[in-house]
């Protein structure tokens, strides 16, 4: 009955909207645009907008979408207009924005809230996805105790009546003004309408090779100030491989879906003796911006290149890991989507690329990989955020990435041993398999290890505690008769791009690290919150470099006389004993460890059990 109800909603709001939609006199070709050399972002228009233009005809279907779904929905499911369980009216009552608000951002985001539901039970989360499903809400993010959604308040009397009893008054409300909050995620000089680009005075100030380190020091870097638009980033990527070219270069992906190019840096100092034995050059990969809203993971694969090219020739430890391996990252896998957050709409998820439904462009890069390839669960519905296309790498960007991966490793004497994929928000270490709990990885113990290895130095950096888990595991894990754990997903976990490298590209240690912060802000993380994600991000980089080279501790050390001994000779003393490669730990050792009280052992031991 509710899937003979799914169809009849989708299929009335299409006859709806195509009822009141405008002509699509300018909808985009769906052909690829030429892979031509592009003119430099603008900074977003929020301001307001000329009439006519592109924001203002992009904003009335939104609403008109809204209003349509709303109303087929209540007729549909037969819910009430306004649910006696809902009191967001009265949260909301009194509220007023703190300061005037351009009409275009008040038009696209006045009238939406983040909500947060705590989900206890398997039914309660499965009843959740199904209602976010058959109303195509924004699924924000969620965890093994919760799950952030955005979505208008009139739609929220509709999502009530969906779901049981048990979750009428089992939300809160985390954004009640996101519009501001979206006003005030923009830097200072893009909220300037009649500025086309960052004065000369400021650009240069974003290329001072200088910034706030973990050791305090003071500098006036713009660059890590405040989040930056493409146009900032490319030149800045290129300004590096000038100023240190014997250590960095720049690289080329590939292409997007509207030509823009893919960039990448490759950082590393390769053996200058001839007669050494050309091995495959061992190679750590981070990539970042697959979802285009999540500026910080952008921001954190920058800061965390621009820490290793500065470090080298003055940390010894940092200059041992540039020598031994070689790091690429690329911060905005999805360079069409992070252009139209600038420009358009903050929270864009998706590529740019056009579906069968016109008035729902854009597939989701992350669950569009060919590995274990979901795409029946959301599939005919190009509206979901994470609509992963109809065939595998359908995503001209995943598909891009994935092609360069390949030849890297069979044309160009490369091997992939790490890949590291930042997102936001929740903080959170996810490691393989992604689509499926019932399938154990190979290398588990050590992907649990080093996940937890991660957690820890964030913690001794920062204080941030991290969780770690499988990237399978949903909101609510619970047991069936068999003795196994399923668990329930709010959306789909195949075709993750940590599981195609792990799984297909045979990438020993891949993972997915969900940055800053736990959803007070959510994807709208103040620009303060730059430095210090990015210093976390940073560390655990350096503990999995280390911890390649074979040194496993990160146990802080003391010097004689009681103090602590200094980070760079810890380093040092460890390189020199470090191992080749580590170790498997004998079964009985670990038990006996278990026994004795080790809470690391002890935690990877519950893990284990857990599963079996």
């Amino acid at each position: 009955m509710r899937c003979c109800c799914s169809t009849i909603f989708l299929l009335s709001n299409i006859l709806l909207l195509a009822s009141f939609s405008p002509p699509l006199t300018n909808a985009t070709p769906a052909k690829a645009v030429p892979r031509l050399p592009l003119p430099p972002s603008q900074p977003v228009r929020i301001h307001g907008s000329k009439a006519g233009s592109s924001a203002s005809r992009e904003s009335w279907p939104a609403s008109c979408w809204t209003y349509l779904r709303e109303t087929v929905a209540q007729r549909v499911f037969r819910l009430p207009s306004k649910s006696r369980h809902f009191d967001l009216q009265d949260q909301l009552r009194g509220q007023r924005h703190s300061a005037p608000l351009p009409p275009n951002l008040l038009a696209r985001y006045g009238g939406d809230v983040v909500l947060r539901f705590n989900i206890t039970t398997a039914e309660e989360e499965r009843a959740l996805a199904e209602a976010s499903s058959i109303l195509f809400l924004d699924v924000w993010e969620y965890t093994n105790q919760w799950v952030d959604i955005r979505l208008s308040k009139d739609t929220v009397p509709s999502l009530l009546g969906l779901l049981p009893a048990s979750l009428q008054r089992a939300h809160t409300l985390l954004m009640h003004d996101l519009a501001m909050r979206v006003f005030e995620s923009y830097p200072r000089s893009q909220l300037d309408a009649g500025s086309s680009s960052p004065s000369a005075r400021k650009v240069s100030q974003a290329f001072s090779p200088s910034i706030r380190t973990s050791d305090g020091a003071s500098t006036e870097n713009l660059f890590f100030q405040e989040y930056q638009p493409l146009s900032v980033i490319i030149p800045w990527m290129r300004l590096l491989a000038s100023l240190f070219p014997s250590h960095v270069r720049n690289i080329e992906i590939g292409h997007s879906y509207e030509g823009r190019t893919i960039p990448g840096l490759r950082i590393g100092v390769h053996p200058t003796n001839p007669h050494a034995p050309k091995h495959a050059r061992k190679t750590i990969v981070i990539s970042g911006g697959s979802h285009a809203r999540e500026w910080i993971s952008v921001s954190t694969v920058n800061y965390i290149a621009y820490s290793l090219i500065t470090s080298y020739g003055k940390s010894p430890s940092i200059t041992r890991l540039l020598e031994e391996f070689d790091w690429v990252f690329v911060p905005t896998l999805n360079v069409d989507g992070y252009v139209y957050t600038w420009e358009s709409d903050r929270l864009w998820r998706k590529n740019r690329q056009p579906t069968s439904l016109a008035f729902c462009r854009g597939l989701d890069l992350d669950h569009g990989w060919g590995y274990q390839w979901d795409g029946e669960s959301s599939k005919g519905n190009p509206c979901s955020e994470s609509f992963p296309g109809d065939v595998a790498f359908e995503a001209v960007e995943s598909k891009a990435f994935a092609d360069w991966a390949a030849k890297e490793t069979t044309q160009n004497n490369v091997q992939i041993i790490a890949y590291l994929d930042m997102h936001s928000y929740s903080q959170q270490v996810l490691y393989p398999y992604s689509y499926s709990c019932t399938s154990t990885p190979p290398s588990l113990e050590n992907l649990e290890e080093l996940a937890m290895g991660f957690a820890k130095a964030i913690r001794m950096s920062t204080g941030e505690e991290y969780g770690v888990s499988s990237a399978c595991e949903g909101s609510v894990p619970f047991a069936k008769k068999s003795g196994k754990y399923v668990h329930p997903r709010i959306e789909t976990g195949g075709g993750s791009a940590i599981d195609w490298f792990y799984h297909e590209l045979g990438v020993r240690y891949a993972f997915q690290m969900k940055l800053r912060d736990t959803g007070s802000y959510g994807f709208l993380l103040p620009k303060e919150n730059i430095v210090p994600t990015g210093e976390e991000a940073f560390q655990a980089a350096i503990y999995l470099g280390t911890w390649l080279l074979g040194n496993h501790g990160i146990e802080r050390k003391e010097a004689p006389g009681g103090e602590e001994a200094p980070a760079e000779a810890r380093a040092r003393g460890a390189s020199k004993t470090a191992a080749p490669s580590p170790s498997p730990v004998p079964e009985e050792s670990r038990a006996s460890e278990e026994a004795q009280g080790n809470p690391h052992t002890s935690y990877l031991g519950e893990l284990r059990r857990r599963r079996r």
